[in-house]
This record gives C-alpha cells, structure tokens and sequence, in this order.
C-alpha cells in the first residue's frame, strides 16, 4: 500500500491558483497542442500545465515507450504535489506499448490516481472511454500517419476492449503516400485537404462503421498556415459523413472535463457535446 499523501493544502481552493487544475505530458521531444487547444475550450476557472517526460535519446520507437512506461506515474506524482486535479496523457500508442490490453489499461489509470489522489487519463484508454459514451461498438479507424506497428497495435488494444474495428488503414494503406518514410518526413503536420479526405475514404472502405476514429495527435495545415488538431475539424467531418468522429486529442479533453465536472465554453461535435 503506497504512503503517498498528497499534500493537504491543495484540498483548500483558496491556495489553488484555479478552481480546477490539469496536468499534460505528451511523448518526449514533442511540443503538444493539447494544453492550448484544451484551454481554448475551458471556460476561466480552468488552469493548464504541462510536463514533459526526460528521454534524452528518443525516436518514437514502441520500445522506447515500454521501457520509459514507469515516467508516467512520476509525471502523475509531480502533478499531484502542485495541486493538480487531474492528468491527461497525450499519445495513443502508449496504451498498447507493453503488450497490454484495455483491461490492463484500466487497473494502471485507477492505481496511479488512487495513489496520487489525482484523477488520471491516457489517450488511447479515452478512444474507448469516448465510443462507449455514444453507445457505438462497430468503428472504422483513420490511422493516420501512425507506422503499421503502431497501427496494428491499436487496433489489437480496441478489440481487447469489446470493439469491432470493421476497417483500418494509416495513410499509406489509403493511398496517400507510397512510403511510411514519406509520411514521417511531414513530422506530424498534414495539408488541410487531406483531413477530409482522409476520412471520407476510411467511410468508402467501412460503410457499416457506426462511427470513425483517429488515433495519434495529427495536424492539419489551416488555410491561414496554423497547423491545427481534430478538434478543430470534427463539425465538419461529421457534418460531410453523417457519423460521430471521435479522436485522440478530444476524446482525452472530453474525459478530463468530464472528470472535473466542468463544462466546456466550447464544444464542438457530438463526444464533447455531451458535456453541455
């Protein structure tokens, strides 16, 4: 049994600098639109922070997850001693990275916030959090620019959790790119076109899917330059497929506001409309 005991003062909001208080740590050597984008939907009395875990050496590899797994629960640690909340994790892969289920997932998420009296959420636990919030099991999955490991990886963890993935293919299995080295040189960020198009071809290729998923954290190149996440696509997406769209990155605020019991002052698409 852990001897952690967060510190009692954070239990007082008058020595809290917000009403509600929210950690983020994404991968390594990644610079996360998640706490902006997040805050651009928190109304005022939300506050963000944000922590990175120290690899020195890192190359996304699956490898590299697994054995820096145990940094998790010392972001989640940190947070906790300056008062947050609650911690969302940005990155779908590191769910699956150790060979582990949605189960085992779920048993990880619930020790750590136990222990650190602080609410805890991983991205890719959020994906199946989120599907079964709108009550769909038959889901298509937009891989993105995710590497067939990474992609083969996700889909094993949402059929651990009870979901029929009907159809999957990353964005050279689409089409889009002959090569994965191709996609990996666009680091992360995508033209914008191809967030529609994207999707509209994961719908051509599983016309039964109840709803469309997206892992990873892409970018989509606004038309202003601005590259920009999901969240900021999803009303049009789903207005243009007639379907829920449901992705890392807003799936993993919709939880966290839903663990806060704070609404958003923006919410757009159908998960995070929930909330209102």
């Amino acid at each position: 049994m852990s001897s952690y005991r967060k510190p009692k003062r954070w239990a007082d909001s008058k020595y809290k600098l917000f009403p509600h208080q929210v950690g983020f740590t994404a991968p390594p050597h990644d610079f996360c639109a998640a706490p902006t984008d997040f805050m651009e939907l928190a109304p005022k009395s939300v506050g963000v922070h944000g922590r990175l875990m120290h690899v020195p050496e890192y190359a996304h590899e699956l490898k590299q997850r697994a054995s820096n797994f145990h940094l998790l629960e010392d972001v989640v640690h940190c947070m906790a001693n300056a008062g947050a909340d609650a911690v969302g994790q940005v990155g779908t892969n590191w769910v699956h990275c150790n060979g582990t289920d949605a189960a085992d997932i779920r048993a990880f998420c619930a020790r750590l916030s136990d222990t650190y009296e602080t609410a805890f959420h991983m991205a890719g636990m959020c994906l199946v959090d989120a599907c079964e919030e709108l009550g769909v099991s038959k889901i298509a999955l937009n891989a993105g620019y995710f590497w067939p490991d990474w992609r083969d990886g996700v889909i094993r963890f949402l059929k651990s959790a009870g979901l029929d993935v009907i159809y999957a293919g990353n964005f050279v299995d689409l089409g889009f790119y002959q090569t994965q080295e191709e996609v990996n040189d666009h680091i992360w960020i995508f033209p914008d076109e191809l967030a529609m198009q994207s999707f509209v071809r994961i719908a051509e290729r599983a016309p039964g899917a109840e709803a469309i998923l997206i892992n990873g954290m892409p970018n989509w190149r606004g038309k202003d330059g601005q590259p920009e996440r999901t969240v900021h696509r999803v009303e049009e997406l789903e207005g243009s497929l007639g379907l829920p769209v449901i992705s890392s990155d807003f799936a993993l605020y919709w939880r966290l506001f839903k663990t806060l019991g704070v609404a958003p002052k923006s919410a757009p698409g159908r998960l995070l409309s929930t909330l209102l």
